[in-house]
This record gives structure tokens, sequence and C-alpha cells, in this order.
């Protein structure tokens, strides 16, 4: 056969093997489709079973849940119910009780209206005593008045001003007597104290004035610090802020100034230039300048030593740098620094023989002065400026009160603050500390003598030794013992309120009588 048949041939064996096997796969597709559908509804079947016996289950649930609701609702009513019934008996109880005190209010009341009644009645009974009574007193007083000759105003005035005599003889005498057992206990005590506190202390001072002289090694030197038309001390009096002051003693110029701080920069750039030779304004400038680093970093060196040396702590940097300018101010010639640390000593000595705080009084005493160090650019007492710069830095208030108390003006509030007050007034007193000028001593004296004699009964006065004691000779025909001692004591607080003076002032009043008889 040829290749065509053959063809052919294969052509009908493969329509007729793909006719047989689609037969064969609708047949199995046939049979799996009944098999799938018999698993679907015996899964339908078995699905609609646990439905029902879901929703059996879910009826029951529902039912026990209500009936439990029901008995929980049931149980809260009986709770309530007895919570309404207990309520209900205490309400009665009050009720009972109310109508008791309401019943008891009643006869109180009606006992109270009794008795008033009873008052009221009596009440007319001493009104009509009363006025029966003041219509004698009446009669009486114009009887007395008659027989006497003087009015109920006058007699009044008389027996006011006996008992007002006859008490300030009491007070007088009462305040002597006090003054007198204080003086026996205290004075031995305060001497003792004071006395061991200046014997374990003493200082050197310094007393310095309102000038400063530089000596030169000839007086060829002048010429050159004058400098040509005077250029240079132009620049040097600009730089320093002092005038400088060359005449005719030999070898020797003078710088003045009331600021001690700019004299120091002077003095020592002065001595600088000197020893270099180049003195020439810009020269002058850089001397100067470096000067006053230096001065300020030993202002700052010479507080930090004075808190050293008393074994301070905890004292801010700006404190401690004002005070060390106390180092070159002055009062009444006393090194201001010195007195300060000699007021700590002081403190801190009598604190340990009190025992009481001892670190206190040394930090108040070192601290009591520091507004001297800024007094010229600040308005203010010292004693003012220093306590609120004190408080400003942090310091604690009873350093701030033993400040601004220390002259007596506010009272000290620490044993601390007045044992300051008593070693500023010891130290200032003490003999050839301080010094001032003959106008303003002789003033003084002056005002203390007339504070003197402003006193009635006053015949006499003398202010001695240098002020710090006044004599008071009283006429002894006015003035009796007790009204002696109450002028002592009156004119120290005068003197106290109306002066300014270091140390203390000791007043005494002498009352002397005298009776000459001549036999003949």
């Amino acid at each position: 056969m040829d290749s065509m048949t053959y063809i052919a041939i294969a052509a009908f064996v493969g329509i007729a093997v793909g006719l047989l096997m689609s037969l064969i796969y609708r047949s199995a597709l046939k049979g799996q489709k009944s098999s799938i559908e018999a698993e679907r509804n015996k899964i339908v079947e078995n699905a609609g079973k646990e439905a029902e016996n879901i929703k059996k289950e879910a009826t029951l649930e529902a039912k026990d849940i209500v009936y439990q609701a029901k008995n929980d609702a049931e149980k809260e009513l009986r709770e309530r119910r007895s919570d309404v019934n207990q309520l209900e008996k205490r309400l009665r109880q009050k009720e009972e009780t109310l109508d008791r005190k309401f019943d008891q209010i009643e006869k109180r009341e009606h006992e109270l209206s009794k008795r008033e009644r009873e008052y009221s009645a009596k009440e007319r009974s001493v009104q009509e005593k009363e006025a029966t009574y003041f219509q004698l007193v009446r009669e009486q007083t114009e009887a007395l008045e008659k027989i006497s000759g003087i009015s109920v105003e006058e007699a009044k005035q008389e027996i006011l001003r006996r008992t007002e005599e006859d008490s300030r003889l009491e007070i007088a005498k009462l305040i002597k007597k006090i003054e007198d057992e204080a003086k026996e206990n205290a004075e031995k005590k305060s001497k003792e104290i004071l006395g061991f506190a200046i014997q374990r202390y003493a200082s050197d001072y310094v007393a310095d004035a309102t000038v400063s002289a530089v000596s030169l090694p000839g007086d060829e030197m002048k010429g050159r610090i004058i400098g040509r038309e005077g250029r240079n001390i132009r620049a040097l009096e600009a730089a320093t802020g002092v005038d400088l002051i060359v005449d005719d003693t030999p070898e020797m110029v003078t710088l003045s100034g009331f600021d001690p701080v700019r004299r120091e920069i002077a003095k020592l750039s002065l001595e600088r230039l000197i020893a270099d030779g180049r003195i020439h304004p810009t020269r002058i400038e850089e001397v100067v300048e470096k000067v006053r680093k230096e001065v300020d970093a030993n202002i700052r060196e010479e507080g930090e030593k004075a808190v050293f040396d008393l074994g301070l702590s905890g004292i801010h940097p700006e404190l401690i740098k004002t005070l060390g300018r106390l180092k070159y101010r002055t009062s009444y010639g006393q090194n201001m620094l010195q007195h300060s640390r000699e007021v700590a000593y002081l403190a801190g000595m009598m604190a340990g023989e009190l025992g009481v705080d001892t670190k206190l009084a040394k930090r108040a005493g070192l601290l009591h002065d520091l507004g001297k160090a800024i007094d010229h650019e600040t308005e203010g007492s010292h004693q003012e400026i220093g306590s609120n710069l004190a408080k400003k830095f942090g310091e604690n208030y009873k350093v701030v009160n033993a400040i601004y108390s220390h002259h007596g003006d506010a009272d000290p509030l620490t044993v601390e603050a007045a044992l300051v007050a008593a070693a500023d007034a010891l130290s200032a007193a003490r003999p050839g500390v301080r010094r001032e000028s003959i106008e303003h001593y002789l003033k003084r004296l002056e005002e203390l003598e007339k504070l003197a004699l402003s006193f009635k009964g006053v015949e006499k006065c003398y202010a001695i030794q240098a002020g710090r004691e006044i004599r008071i000779i009283v006429k002894p025909e006015e003035v009796n013992d007790e009204l002696s001692a109450m002028i002592a004591r009156d004119l120290s607080k005068k003197i106290e309120a109306e002066m300014s003076y270091p140390g203390q002032i000791k007043v005494t009043v002498i009352r002397e009588s005298r009776h000459v008889e001549y036999a003949k």
C-alpha cells in the first residue's frame, strides 16, 4: 500500500481511540458527580442535625440565664427592702428622739420665760436702788465740794498728779534695784569674758591718710615725671584718678586722693615707671592697667586669706572680693579689713565662752562692715548696704541681722548678733585704734554737753576723757537719788539715738548735798 493509505488508516485509528477515551472520561465524570452529590447530601443532613442540637442547647442556656437573672433580681429586691426597713426604723427612732427634745426645749423655754420675768422684776428693783444710790452720791459729792472748796475734776487731777509722782518714784526705785542686781551678777562675768578675749587677741593697726608719698632716685626724675608741657603727669592723673603733687620736697612726690584703691594703684604704677625709666603716656597707660589687674587679684587674695584664717567656708566669691577691698578702706585711721578680722576673732572667743555658735559669730563679725567697701557707690548706711549685699548673695538671716543691727539700727535676733556689736565697739574703743579731726571732736563734745543740759534739774556737765565720759552735776533740792538714776539712763538712751561716736560713752550723774553752819 502506498503512503496515503497508511496515513488514512492512522488517522482513522486515532479518531477511534479518541472517541473511546471520550466515552470512558464521560462515564468516569458521571460516577464522580453522583458520588459528590451523595457526599453533599450527607453533609447537609449532618449540618441540619448539628444546627438543631445547637438550637436546643442555646435555648436551654438562655432559660438558665433568665432564671439566674430572675433570682439575682429577687435577691437584690429583698436586700433593698431590708435596707428600706432599717432606714424606716432609724427615721422612727430619730423622730421619737426629736419629739423628746422638742418637749424638753418647750419646758426650758417655759422655765426661761419664768426666770426672765423674775430677772426683769429684780432689774427694776436694782435700777430703783441705783437711782437712789446715785442721788445720794450726788448729794454727798455736792456737800463735799462745799466743804472742801474744790470740784470733783480738780480732786481727780490732784489725785492723778500725786499718784504719778508716787509711781515715778517707785518706778525709779525699782529700776535702780534691778540695775544694781543686774550689775552685781552680769558686770563681773562680762568683764571676765571681755578681758579673756582681749588677752587672747592682739593686732596691729594701719593709720592711713589721704596722701601717699613716693621716693625718687633724684630730683631730675621730677622733670621726667612731669614730661614735656606736663603730658606725663596729666596722663598719669587721668589713668589713675588721683592728683600728683610735685613740689619742692627733695626726692619725693605726693599722691593725693580719697579712694585708697586708686591711690595704691597710682603709687605702684609710679614706682614701676621710675624703676623702668620709660615714662611716656602710652607706657603709663600700659603700666596702670597691669597694676590695676594685680591689685584686683590682690584684693581677692586678701579676702580669701581672711576667710581661710578664720576657718570659714561657703561665702560667695563676690562677698569675698568685696571683703578684700576693705584692705584699702579706713575709718578714723583704722584699717577696715584688720578691724573686721579682729571683730570676728573677738566675737568668736566670746561665743565660745558663752557656749553659742562660734562659726556664726565669726562669720557675722567678719562681714559686719562689708558695706563700707562700697558705701561710696551706693546710697544708705553701711549697715543697710552690707546687710542687703549679704542677703543678695545667700547669707543666713542671722548673719544679715547681725550686720544690720551692729550699730543699734535694729534689735539683734540672736546672741551672736549682740556679741558682734560688742566686739565691734570693743575693737573701735581700744586706745590708739582710731583718730578723728579736731573739728569733729569739738563738735561731738559740744553736742554731748548740750544733750546733758537739756534735762530738768541739771546744773553743770563736763565731757571728759576725750568725750568717752560725761559727768553731770544735778541740783540736790530738785533731783533725788532715784531721779538721778533715771536721768543717767534716759541720757544714755538719748545719746545712742541722736549721736554718732566710736566706742561707748559713760554717763555719770553726781548729786551732792552740803550743809554748812557756823558756831559763834
